[in-house]
């Protein structure tokens, strides 16, 4: 049939078209051939619209309308998802237009959907063969809102101009990979309104946005009144979107539970118990002790008031609690030797005449100082910082692959080497050149150690120095010689970084190649690897009692239990590369930071993030340290300043945690205007502006000298290294 000047023309066998309805009854009348002449009946368009309503012929009577409603005969205009690669772009500009404009309490929810489709918008870009200006032009248009959080990302995504780029791509892999779906989570309320949308955007690009939704992203809906108070309704109001420029922790590939290090989109939602508290203390060692401190009692009684060393001892014993305490059995150790029973005597006379350091109230915070060791002439030549625990000694690993290490109080270093000591033409020197690696020097870390001021043997300093280099060995070096005893070769890429254990027996080392491994040191092979990582582990840290360890990299970290080789959490929502990380002394807590200039706690029990602190500057937050009491946290980096920042105060009800917006000058955030005190009232802040949370107690700005390395003593003092570079910092 055809519509010809609003006639309904039929044709026969000599004439007629085949239609199968001309044999039913209700149109035999049409189909009956009249002298080998066609038909021609006067029928209105409303006549055969009320009879294909009548019959049910719902899309015949739409195609019906649309074609009468057209009376100049336009073509009818094509759906978006009969289109080649235009589809992707013009659905994904739709879905762009309307979460920028949906309600403000939808859109803080739904802004987190446009990552996963934008990258499978522009895979289905490469995949239809898009034009390589269209694609360029896509990309340049929407990639620049997710700058921040995804830089790395998007430069991996901006080289994918091929269909076979996208399976041979570590981006392609894992957003394109078997089973692996960004996961989302979105309130019923959100999620309802979406669909509601795209559904009556069905022709205009809504189908193929439902189609990547339904491929490559798992939504996971939540009732707000079953949820925390920061999905509730009048808690996102009240934030106004302000906080949501951190995913969520349980948002991306994979997914997960929060805290879980199970990759499972099914696994439990129960996290296995961790034991946190401290390892307990070998029986004998600890009568020992007990009799090394009654000792020192007798030699130098206590102050007027003051706990003897034997009752701060027999104290601390009593807090720490027994069921959350590992078993010595769990990682074999080392029997005590005199100089260990000698640390712990020192360790527990540090504890007692701490300067104590309450976390901060009513405003106030603690008056915590600083004392800045600065590196001058070095021509960005340093990589790295560690002090030793008896505050004697620093070491610098240098881009010209040696380490510099120097004595913090002028003396001349100590040295045990036959050859030199032997030497009559030998100088006493003040520091040290350790020459080994073929590499730039990316880590150096002492062992254990505690000052020992009666001088008397055996010593409590360091032993050993650990350094780790893009050369791809870790070497140990000794204190007392200063020459290099073993290079462990394992990694085959430059290892980033190398931690000791808090027994000093054990150390963890983390690299380029994805792998982090643990080693002693009686053995020169790895004893573990822990593989989970898709990028390098950048930094690595132990737990406090020595049970397990952490290792970050591809913006998440992950904690393994050393004994079993598994991880046991993961935590993700850093939108930037990890730089830093350190667990509190209490175990409970652990702080990273990334290069976006945040820091975050997370609560190790129950897997969770606790808050965010801000006001670092990009560059890189290069070193963290917990006070004594686990209450205060210090950091410094690439911002050129060293801040102090409470734990304890819980984060603001509003998205914005009372942050106020500082301008940023140059490379240096220099937030730190002042020296004491919160950060004030709330002001409207610009793209330059640094946050700058009421968690900060105070700032320290230093003259053009990025800041390596800070440590809390066991006294709780603060001492910091960093390199003077005016050429870098002008």
């Amino acid at each position: 049939m055809t519509w010809s000047n609003s006639r309904l023309v039929s044709k026969n066998a000599s004439g007629r078209s085949p239609d199968s309805s001309c044999s039913t009854p209700h149109f035999a009348r049409l189909c009956q051939p009249v002298n080998r002449h066609s038909l021609v009946l006067e029928l209105t368009p409303a006549q055969v619209l009320e009879y294909l309503n009548k019959k049910g012929y719902s899309k015949t009577e739409a195609t019906l309308r649309r074609e009468v409603a057209d009376r100049d005969g336009t073509p009818i205009s094509r759906k978006v998802q009969d289109k080649g690669w235009e589809k992707y772009s013009e659905s994904y500009t739709l879905l762009e237009n309307y979460v920028d404009d949906t309600l403000e309490v939808y859109r803080p929810e739904l802004v987190r959907l446009l990552w996963p489709i934008f990258v499978q918008s522009y895979f289905g870009l490469v995949i239809d063969f898009c034009p390589p200006e269209a694609l360029s032009a896509f990309f340049r248009e929407h990639s620049p809102r997710f700058q921040r959080e995804h830089q790395d990302e998007l430069r991996q995504l901006q080289v994918i101009t091929e269909p076979a780029h996208v399976q041979q791509s570590a981006i392609g892999k894992i957003y394109r990979g078997d089973n692996n779906k960004y996961r989302l989570t979105l309130s019923s309320m959100a999620w309802a309104s979406l669909i509601q949308f795209l559904e009556s955007k069905q022709d205009q690009g809504g189908v193929v946005i439902q189609g990547l939704i339904s491929s490559y992203v798992y939504i996971v809906t939540t009732e707000r009144a079953a949820t925390a108070s920061d999905r509730s309704l009048a808690a996102m109001l009240a934030r106004g979107g302000e906080d949501f420029d951190i995913p969520a922790e349980d948002e991306g590939i994979p997914g997960h539970n929060p805290g879980s290090a199970n990759t499972d989109r099914n696994a439990p939602t129960v996290l296995p118990n961790l034991k946190l508290g401290q390892m307990p203390m070998d029986p004998d060692a600890m009568e020992d002790v007990r009799a090394e401190l009654k000792e020192e009692d007798e030699r130098n009684p206590p102050a007027n008031g003051e706990n003897s060393l034997l009752e701060e001892f027999e104290q601390r014993i009593k807090q720490e609690p027994a069921d959350d305490a590992p078993s010595r059995e769990q990682i074999p150790l080392p029997p005590p030797l005199m100089r260990d029973i000698k640390s712990e005597v020192g360790k527990i006379r540090e504890y007692r005449d701490r300067f104590k350091i309450d976390p901060k109230t009513s405003g106030v915070g603690p008056g915590v100082s600083v004392c800045m060791y600065t590196f001058h002439n070095t021509h960005d030549n340093i990589n790295c910082l560690d002090f030793s625990g008896d505050l004697m000694l620093v070491a610098a690993g240098t881009q010209q692959s040696y380490i510099r290490v120097w004595s913090l109080d002028g003396k001349p270093i100590p040295n045990m080497n036959t050859g030199e000591v032997n030497d009559p033409n030998a100088q006493p020197s003040s520091s040290k050149r350790l020459i080994g690696h073929s590499g730039p020097v990316y880590a150096v870390h002492f062992s254990p150690a505690t000052p020992n001021p009666s001088r008397e043997p055996p010593s409590t300093a360091p032993r050993y120095l650990l350094s780790s280099s893009a050369d791809k060995t870790v070497r140990l070096w000794s204190c007392d010689t200063w020459t290099c005893l073993v290079a462990y070769r394992g990694h085959d890429s430059p290892v980033w970084d190398v931690r000791w254990g808090p027994h000093g027996y054990y150390f963890l080392s983390a690299g380029h190649d994805k792998v982090a491994r643990l080693w002693n040191t009686e053995n020169i092979a790895p004893l573990r690897m822990f593989v989970a990582h898709d990028n390098d582990v950048d930094v690595c840290a132990f737990h406090p009692n020595g049970v397990y360890v952490f290792t970050a990299g591809d913006k998440n970290v992950r904690m393994w239990d050393i004994s079993r080789g598994n991880p046991v959490r993961m935590f993700t929502g850093h939108t930037g590369n990890i730089t830093a990380i350190e667990c509190s002394p209490n175990g409970q807590t652990l702080a990273s930071a990334d290069d976006q200039g945040s820091i975050f706690l997370w609560d190790l029990a129950s897997g969770t993030r606790i808050k965010r602190m801000r006001g670092h500057g990009k560059g890189g937050i290069w070193s963290l340290s917990w006070s004594v009491e686990s209450s205060v946290l210090v950091s410094g980096g690439a911002d050129l300043t060293v801040r102090v920042w409470d734990v304890i105060q819980k984060p603001s009800e509003k998205g914005s945690d009372g942050a106020t917006a500082v301008k940023a000058e140059g490379p240096s955030t220099t937030a730190a205007g002042t020296t004491t005190g919160a950060a004030g009232g709330v002001q409207k802040k610009s793209k330059k502006d640094v946050v700058v949370t009421q968690d900060q107690i105070s700032a320290f700005p230093t003259k053009k000298s990025p800041v390596y390395k800070v440590m809390f003593t066991r006294s709780n003092l603060v001492i910091a290294g960093s390199a003077y570079l005016p050429e870098l910092y002008s």
